[in-house]
């Protein structure tokens, strides 16, 4: 068991590597009376490209089917997953994002049953065509219930706009009619290959001795049989430049009209400490141009163009990052300009000083800090940057060393005409702009 302590935030992370593959990762908290415990495998929505674990053929999938997956363990053969968590005085649930599939539960008392108990019916599968078919009439309740949400139509509206053709631009739960062609086959398929050991990790963050939950987890793998680990082939369609659509308005019931400009960044293959840098830069960006204390943001305020519903976000995950800016207005075409002006126009900004600069870092370094007393953070966090090679507890050092000079070499490498588009709601009758 490998361990390394982190002085200046006083943690100590001890991990391991099973036999069978599978990534260990303990956190000891014991001034905490929770424990949070996270399973996860490298398996999201846009993994609809593979070549099975037992095969030599790639095929293609669902859209849908890991989150479909998901909803699927909780029921085993004879036992239901969030019943044996009630049993030990757990809460239970499980998440799936483009790239990732978790599942985790949170007590104060019987940490050795629980976390054999999130092992165990992770790693008990049972699909049947009677359980299949009950799962896609309530899957389906869900997708028409976002379908119906503006703010939802908005978000995968842009992402269409810049990611045609992509499974990044499908609801992580797929469509009414992708998750018809699921079979219990094929969730056995995606199953074998993706929740192999080998392509999982365990996070246990809280109060254990990490000795003894070690011995725990290795006493619960060692009692179960897995096929041979192999790398997974996976596929992604090529994304450029040239097939991003610049612009698309809807119309749909709402009170006023609302507007999503997304930047695409085009160097997708991002990993580890880099893509963590270029999270950093991004957001820092983001913050300097449209921060509430930005003169941008005060004057698109004052003149009524945006609204508090005003919001932007940088997004980077496994083969894809972008920039999304939105906001409610009665002027989506003049707010769609005044933002490409000052997204092009960077370079000249008033706002990018270095007197701003440091306190906007400083204010990311106390918020990252902050976010280290909450073992939900880190255990999700954690878990999902272990995939692409990086570390949370170094990304405090990597905002400190980060510069304003390293803020504008990513701005002249983002923002650029071309790799922009617009998503636009328009109220229902609104004439086209």
């Amino acid at each position: 068991m490998n361990k390394v302590h982190y002085e200046a935030l006083n943690e100590t992370v001890y991990t391991e590597v099973l036999d069978n593959g599978l990534q260990v990762v303990l956190i000891p908290k014991n001034k905490y009376s929770k424990t949070y415990g996270i399973f996860t495998t490298d398996f999201g929505s846009i993994d609809n490209q593979f070549v099975p674990i037992n095969g030599d053929k790639e095929i293609k999938i669902p859209d849908g089917i890991a989150h479909f997956l998901e909803h699927k363990l909780f029921e085993g053969e004879d036992h239901d997953a969030f019943e044996d968590f009630a049993k030990y005085g757990a809460s239970a649930n499980a998440f799936t994002s483009f790239t990732r599939t978790s599942y985790l539960f949170s007590a104060t008392d019987n940490i050795p049953e629980n976390t054999n108990s999130l092992l165990d019916f992770v790693q008990d599968p049972h699909f049947t065509e009677e359980g299949t078919e009950k799962e896609k009439g309530i899957i389906a309740q869900e997708i028409r219930m976002y379908e119906d949400n503006p703010g939802w139509q908005l978000f995968y509206g842009l992402l269409r706009n810049l990611y045609p053709e992509h499974p990044l631009s499908v609801d992580i739960a797929g469509t009414v009619d992708s998750i018809q062609e699921i079979s219990p086959e094929l969730l056995q398929i995606c199953y074998d290959t993706f929740y192999h050991p080998s392509n999982m990790n365990i996070l246990m963050i809280g109060n254990f001795a990490p000795e003894e939950m070690m011995e725990t987890i290795k006493q619960n793998q060692a009692g179960k049989t897995f096929l041979p680990a192999k790398p997974i082939q996976r596929t992604l369609p090529p994304t450029s430049i040239q097939n991003i659509i610049p612009y698309k308005a809807i119309e749909m019931d709402v009170q006023r009209p609302k507007v999503m400009l997304g930047v695409k960044g085009l160097d997708a293959d991002v990993t580890g400490n880099q893509a963590e840098k270029y999270k950093i830069y991004g957001s820092l960006l983001l913050e300097l141009l449209f921060g509430r204390s930005s003169t941008h943001f005060i004057e698109l305020y004052d003149n009524g163009l945006i609204d508090d519903s005003f919001g932007y976000s940088f997004n980077l995950d496994r083969s894809f990052h972008f920039m999304a800016i939105e906001s409610d207005t009665e002027e989506p075409k003049l707010l769609e300009e005044k933002l490409k002006r000052i997204l092009l126009e960077w370079e000249a900004d008033a706002n990018l000083t270095n007197e701003k600069f440091d306190l906007l870092k400083k204010s990311m370094i106390g918020e990252q800090l902050q976010a280290f007393n909450s073992l939900e953070y880190i255990a999700n966090h954690y878990s999902t940057l272990l995939f692409s090679g990086a570390e949370l507890f170094e990304v405090v050092p990597l905002i400190e060393e980060t510069s304003l000079e390293d803020i504008r070499k990513f701005a002249e490498g983002y923002l650029k005409e071309q790799s922009m588009s617009t998503y636009v709601i328009l109220q229902k009758g609104a004439k086209q702009q």
